[in-house]
């Protein structure tokens, strides 16, 4: 028998003065072989996210079945840091992207950053990143990561409007190329990911308030919440790979209109899943007082309807500047010398 009514009728909306969430879903099922130092990159993320988040953002923590000692971790940080407000056991791996569509269904910030549990933070990463969604109201995925190559990856809203609109595409001075190659080597891979010239020179667009690198990855990456709201409401039946970041995240971002951008310098580093030196001296390098300023009455511009001929255009056009036949011209009238091999 239920007795007198509910308060909580009377309270009809919902308000949060927090507008950045940072969800990080893990998966270390062992704490052997290819995980042996799943769970130390595992702190350096989470503790270098906490030491450099600003007072307007709160964490979600996803745990996709990981070893015990992981969850016993991600219990401790729950409980020692209020900034930590949300924590997910599942006792199934349900893979990143359902743990990512997990946390944001459930939440009311405007703006998600989604990170691998491997990557580092640095200082002033989401200012950097809170700016250019200010300078750029169209902007829909933002890294603090910049990469050379990912100008063609999801871009059509961009060459729109370095082309059509109120902005131009240029090639720019990579600003700290040894962070550049420091994300190739934590790769792993067998097959260079950069050459010579990627280190030299990314693609960037400009308007008359700031700059941003064209492109942004996915293991780091702030984007609009629309682009979850608006895009599949399906879940994803893949783990991981096989095009699902893509169907999730690149395709609604694009669809919806928006940029896919990224800071100019480097505020992330991808650690990869074997604990290295320089690792430790970065951490050692983060301040406690840091103050991690905050934009104060931040907002995003109202998301307007997409233009299927907007959109239609723009990748038109990346499709025709970027053929091999008008490629290395187009590349140099706006600062690049050398495209043969860009």
């Amino acid at each position: 028998m239920r007795v007198g009514t509910n308060p909580e009728k009377f309270k009809k909306e919902l308000h949060t003065e927090i507008y950045h969430r940072v969800v990080v879903p893990v998966f270390i099922p062992e704490l052997d072989d290819y995980f042996k130092d799943g769970l130390k990159i595992f702190r350096l993320n989470l503790e270098s996210l906490i030491k450099t988040i600003h007072t307007k953002t709160r964490i979600t923590i996803y745990n996709n079945n990981s070893h015990p000692d992981v969850k016993k971790y991600i219990d401790e940080i729950f409980l020692k840091y209020d900034v930590v407000d949300q924590v997910f056991h599942s006792k199934q791996n349900l893979g990143k992207i359902n743990g990512i569509l997990a946390a944001v269904k459930g939440n009311l910030e405007p703006l998600i950053t989604i990170s691998d549990s491997d990557v580092f933070f640095k200082h002033n990463w989401q200012e950097n990143i809170e700016q250019i969604f200010i300078d750029f109201p169209n902007a829909g995925t933002v890294s603090p990561v910049p990469n050379s190559v990912l100008y063609k990856y999801y871009t059509a809203n961009n060459f729109f409007q370095g082309f059509l609109g109120n902005a131009e595409l240029k090639f720019h001075n990579v600003k700290q190329p040894e962070a550049m190659q420091r994300f190739e080597d934590s790769l792993g891979d067998d097959v260079k990911l950069y050459n010579q010239q990627h280190l030299q020179k990314y693609m960037i667009l400009e308007n008359k308030k700031s700059k941003a690198v064209m492109g942004a990855g996915h293991f780091v990456a702030t984007i609009r919440r629309e682009v979850f709201d608006k895009g599949t409401t399906e879940p994803a039946f893949l783990k991981i790979m096989g095009g699902v970041e893509s169907k999730f995240i690149d395709k609604p971002n694009e669809d919806l209109g928006f940029l896919r951008l990224s800071t100019i310098s480097n505020f992330a580093y991808h650690l990869g899943n074997t604990l290295e030196d320089w690792m430790q001296e970065e951490f050692k390098k983060l301040d406690d007082k840091n103050s991690n300023p905050y934009i104060k009455n931040f907002s995003l511009s109202p998301m307007r309807p997409a233009s299927k001929i907007k959109i239609y255009i723009g990748k038109l056009l990346r499709k025709i500047l970027l053929h091999k036949l008008l490629k290395k011209h187009y590349f140099k009238t706006i600062g690049l010398e050398n495209a043969e091999n860009y």
